[in-house]
């Protein structure tokens, strides 16, 4: 399947979805009320896990990482997108995360240990404006594998609710691969329309690892 064709198919399930929610709302509906493309599921390229991190002092920060649920249509995914809370709702502490199947949302991870991370910092006041329709912007691009030629190096990605400012990652596989980590960039930076005027860093996982305060220096920006 080509990237324009998932891309597509995601928005327009995103459509058939919403319809099938307002008449299932409304009224009880039979199978044979909605237009046969309305019952396809549209598979995706990769199959896609969401991860729930909740911070518990009696457990370790690993063990605190929850498994949700996993999901290969565009269909199966507003699903899930339209039953849980948006970002915003989480309590502060928390993160969602959504990665390839087989990969867990940590830096040791063996397709995460050689990449890195995009970051978006977000302040306090964009909780409300910017957080939820960035990461759902996020999501699209990902299942609908919108970094075209570079979209098999994409990991996953994670939003951190945080009270001094929420933070929007974009992890790959290869921090090394220069090419594709400004391309991916790149796209992140237009399909979200963050403006010439701010920075995104791209930040090496193992930078972050041995980090000595509490920044890390990026190793591209745009």
């Amino acid at each position: 399947m080509r990237t324009q064709s998932v891309v597509t198919v995601v928005q327009v399930s995103a459509a058939m979805h919403k319809e099938i929610d307002r008449k299932q709302n409304t009224e009880v509906a039979s199978l044979g009320e909605f237009p046969p493309e309305y019952l396809i599921k549209h598979p995706l390229q990769n199959t896609w896990t969401l991860w729930y991190y909740e911070p518990d002092r009696t457990k370790t920060w690993e063990e605190s990482q929850r498994e949700i649920t996993s999901f290969d249509t565009a269909e199966d995914f507003w699903s899930l997108y339209n039953h849980i809370k948006t970002a915003s709702e989480l309590r502060q502490g928390c993160d969602y995360s959504m990665f390839k199947q087989g990969i867990r949302p940590m830096w040791e991870d063996d397709q995460n240990k050689c990449g890195g991370r995009w970051l978006i910092n977000l302040d306090k006041k964009q909780r409300t404006t910017d957080l939820d329709n960035f990461w759902l912007e996020i999501l699209l691009c990902m299942i609908g594998e919108a970094f075209n030629e570079y979209s098999d190096d994409v990991c996953g990605a994670v939003v951190n609710v945080r009270p001094k400012g929420d933070k929007l990652g974009v992890w790959t596989s290869n921090a090394d691969c220069a090419d594709s980590v400004m391309e991916i960039g790149r796209k992140l930076k237009e399909r979200l329309r963050i403006t010439s005027k701010t920075t995104m860093g791209y930040q090496v996982h193992k930078d972050t690892m041995v980090k000595a305060g509490s920044q890390t220096k990026n190793t591209y920006t745009l």
